[in-house]
């Protein structure tokens, strides 16, 4: 073995032609979409990446204590996905499946509430990443809120991972007036927008 630098221990080179090294070497952030709608089983496959259910106790990213205090939120907008009436949805992982909260295209107040990031507008959809403090916090305390940001970010590295493999562009959005982006998806004042991912075809 050896050394580099000062001190430095070397370490023998990865390999990057595994199935999840060259996604992780293709990972890139996508600001400009597509004027091209997503198909259903596209917005199918996202969610269940982002908080779906492996088995009848275990998702797909870990979650501290197994008490997974996210909600996954789909904001479609007018002819962002085939069959789907543009509108806020919630992802129910139990059903896979979608139930209605906001009726019409959300996309320009969203655009407004992530502070006119032109990638949330141009997008088919965008998938908002919420946090429930309540259903944590009763259990872990204040550090219960550390947890919830943790797992946030798997969500989203496994929505990453996901839309490089389908071709499809996204970006981590973090930059949003939190209460703006409540009033787009008619969440509760103590709901916690995260994080933001606007999906579509790259230009």
């Amino acid at each position: 073995m050896e050394m580099s630098g000062k001190g430095a221990i070397g370490l023998p080179e990865p390999d990057k032609e595994t199935c999840l090294s060259r996604l992780l070497s293709a990972r890139r952030s996508v600001r400009r979409f597509r004027d091209r709608p997503l198909d259903l089983r596209t917005v199918s496959q996202l969610l269940w990446v982002s908080y779906g259910y492996v088995t009848s106790r275990r998702r797909v990213v870990p979650s501290a204590g197994a008490l997974y205090p996210m909600e996954v939120y789909l904001a479609v907008k007018t002819n962002g996905v085939e069959g789907l009436d543009p509108g806020v949805y919630l992802y129910e992982p139990e059903s896979h499946g979608l139930r209605l909260v906001r009726s019409g295209d959300p996309a320009g107040d969203l655009y407004e509430a992530c502070l006119r990031q032109m990638s949330v507008k141009e997008a088919p959809i965008n998938i908002v990443v919420v946090g429930v403090p309540e259903r944590i916090v009763a259990w872990y305390g204040d550090r219960g809120y550390q947890y919830m940001v943790l797992e946030a970010g798997h969500i989203g590295q496994n929505i990453y991972l996901a839309a490089t493999e389908m071709s499809l562009g996204t970006v981590a959005i973090g930059a949003f007036d939190d209460d703006h982006v409540r009033r787009v998806l008619g969440l509760r004042e103590s709901y916690v927008p995260l994080y933001i991912f606007p999906v579509g075809y790259p230009r």
